[in-house]
């Protein structure tokens, strides 16, 4: 299952759009954009793509068993 291409594809684009969403979010907490505390932005939307990639391990709906 894991091995599959299609499913490694899927997982990665999912686990991309989490990084993003979740650094987004993140920034949009600090009151200006110098006020940023760009290492915790990094590491917070890092954290939710890792966890992204291991919940894709229950199963994509995307990818055809």
């Amino acid at each position: 299952m894991i091995f599959n291409r299609n499913w490694w594809k899927a997982a990665l684009i999912r686990a991309l759009k989490t990084f993003c969403q979740t650094a987004v979010a993140t920034v949009g907490t600090a009151a200006f954009l110098l006020e940023v505390h760009w290492t915790a932005v990094l590491s917070a939307a890092a954290l939710a793509a890792l966890l992204s990639l291991l919940t894709s391990l229950a199963g994509l709906p995307e990818v055809e068993e």
